[in-house]
């Protein structure tokens, strides 16, 4: 790690803060990414000959310093780390970026008046709503089912589309057996991969609790019952019997009856709960387009 902050040209007055660390390479991925699981930090890339760095620099240690570790302040000299500056896609500097849970959330170039920057940091701090669905979380690894929902609900009161406390809840109305109420939390939220998968896990639990051995009873003394080949599958596919559910959905398709949207349907929903990248997905993916077209 660099330990002489004062070749910046100034002397630092948060040199000695436990907010803010110089950083080189080697330390980058604890002092980073992994640091940035417990709570955000901030990166900031510069230059000893850097003006604008010498005039961005005092303002972000003064708000680590202020934020009183809400977030971390670690400097990244560029010339001594240009794979590390590379590697970010640095052009500029100051260049200053912001990670959460090991990833980049959230950067700017140049050097940013004291109102902008503290704008900037409280559009990814932890807050409020962040807190609780904390709370919830911890709930859940107590096995607390009804105070994780209950925080859960709290954040979606105030705000419906909340991603992880929506995401959350309906992972746990879905485990519940309680489906619909899952879909009524999903319905708002933004489509991103993970909302979708839950979508389609909450309609494919919607029959989990059909009974797969009557069902196949009645399609074997009625093999040209599509609608009950359909619930078949349905039900296979509620209880994780992925395979079997998709070769008995395949055939309704390839018969194109009455049945065959739902049926396809029901793939795609299949699809989306196995993950696009799943074996199975890939080779039922291509039959029912080949049944399709």
């Amino acid at each position: 790690m660099v330990e002489d902050r004062e070749r910046f040209g100034v002397l630092s007055e948060a040199m000695n803060s436990p907010h803010v660390i110089d950083v080189d390479a080697p330390d980058f991925p604890v002092e980073v990414l992994q640091r940035s699981n417990d709570a955000p930090v901030v990166v900031d890339f510069w230059a000893e000959w850097c003006g604008p760095c010498k005039t961005l620099s005092p303002i972000l240690e003064k708000l680590a310093d202020e934020y009183a570790g809400q977030f971390r302040l670690v400097k990244v000299d560029v010339d001594a780390n240009q794979a590390l500056a590379q590697q970010f896609g640095v052009q500029g500097i100051p260049y200053v970026m912001a990670f959460s849970g090991g990833q980049p959330v959230s950067q700017f170039t140049g050097a940013l008046p004291e109102a902008q920057v503290r704008t900037w940091l409280d559009s990814f701090m932890p807050n409020e709503l962040d807190d609780l669905v904390e709370q919830g979380r911890d709930a859940l690894l107590a096995d607390d089912d009804a105070k994780a929902e209950e925080a859960f609900r709290q954040v979606l009161a105030s705000q419906l589309d909340h991603p992880e406390a929506g995401t959350s809840l309906a992972q746990m109305l879905i485990a519940a057996g309680r489906t619909d109420e899952a879909l009524d939390v999903l319905a708002p939220m933004a489509t991103t991969p993970d909302v979708e998968r839950l979508r389609a896990a909450a309609r494919l639990s919607e029959n989990r609790d059909s009974d797969v051995t009557a069902l196949a009873a009645e399609l074997e003394s009625n093999p040209d019952d599509d609608a009950k080949r359909v619930e078949l599958a349905e039900a296979l596919a509620a209880r994780g019997e992925y395979e079997p559910a998709l070769d008995y959905l395949l055939e309704v398709v390839r018969n194109a009856g009455t049945e065959r949207e739902r049926a396809r349907t029901a793939m795609v929903d299949v699809f989306g709960v196995l993950g696009v990248e799943h074996p199975l997905a890939i080779t039922y993916r291509k039959q029912l387009a080949s049944a399709l077209f």
